[in-house]
């Protein structure tokens, strides 16, 4: 009987897999998933006027090669699954990345997308969805964000808001 429970013990103990409730957890496999919801009341300082009604998603997904405890080994590529929405037809996001930045404070471009005033997401009715992709990201910064995904942020920077138009933390889902 003793050997029994032993069995059922450890079969249970090896069907169980330990990440499956906490997407934050450390995989080896698989990309490595974040969002960020957007608005402009979340820009520093807040975004009012004509944009101040703008808002959007994000999905940001990096592919990159990781060590069997989950840690990026080499550097990688992300694609970005941006909508926006709330805005004047006919208005452009020019800009898009990811920055260090906890909520209410700034910082500096450290992932971009590939949106610029040259090619530009426009929104014709106040309203648009992009994918762009294979933009690089080091090792060292894939890491930092997966550490800390709430102490960056991504957002989108139009004409009328070149400092940034729409902004949200980012948040890990897988």
């Amino acid at each position: 009987m003793k050997r029994l429970v032993v069995l059922v013990m450890a079969l249970g103990l090896v069907a169980c897999d330990g990440d499956s409730d906490n997407p934050a957890g450390p995989t080896t496999t698989g990309p490595i998933i974040f969002t960020a919801q957007l608005s402009a009341a979340n820009e520093v300082p807040a975004v009012t006027g004509v944009e101040g009604n703008g808002r959007g998603s994000v999905t940001i997904t990096i592919a990159i090669p990781r060590d069997s405890a989950g840690n990026p080994t080499d550097q990688g590529t992300v694609t970005f699954a941006m909508q926006a929405q709330g805005f004047n037809p006919g208005s452009a996001i020019v800009a898009a990345h990811i920055h260090p930045g906890a909520a209410g404070a700034n910082g500096p471009v450290l992932v971009p997308t590939t949106l610029s005033a040259t090619a530009p997401m426009v929104l014709a009715d106040g309203t648009g969805n992009l994918i762009a992709g294979n933009v690089i990201i080091s090792r060292d910064n894939t890491a930092a964000i997966m550490a800390n995904p709430a102490g960056y942020y991504f957002n989108m920077h139009t004409p009328l808001n070149p400092t940034g138009a729409i902004r949200g933390q980012l948040t890990r889902v897988q």
